[in-house]
């Protein structure tokens, strides 16, 4: 059995760069994984090979979809189908899970 206690807005931290990502789960294609975004940062367009939901732990980011934009505030989450294209913006410096099932 696994099983671990983390404080998820003390995982990860910018410590200066603009892009950070930490794997905390993965099984083939399914993953949990943290990310934080600094302010007026992109993760440009990209698709996934599952389905996936992001939650906003801290800051603000907008998901562009095609001609949709949908803006997340901490506690917000979004799901989404696997192959939708989309970008991420950070409109704050931010931090978020993305879970791909």
């Amino acid at each position: 059995m696994f099983c671990d206690v983390l404080n998820a807005k003390e995982l990860v931290d910018l410590d200066g760069a603009k892009f950070q990502r930490k794997t905390l789960l993965e099984n083939k294609d399914s993953s949990l994984n943290l990310l934080v975004l600094k302010k007026d940062e992109i993760i440009d367009t990209h698709t996934s090979l599952c389905d996936a939901a992001v939650y906003v732990l801290d800051g603000e980011i907008e998901l562009h979809f095609d001609a949709q934009k949908f803006l997340l505030d901490e506690g917000d989450i979004l799901m989404f189908k696997k192959d939708d294209q989309h970008k991420v913006l950070a409109l704050k410096d931010s931090k978020f899970f993305v879970i791909k099932i």
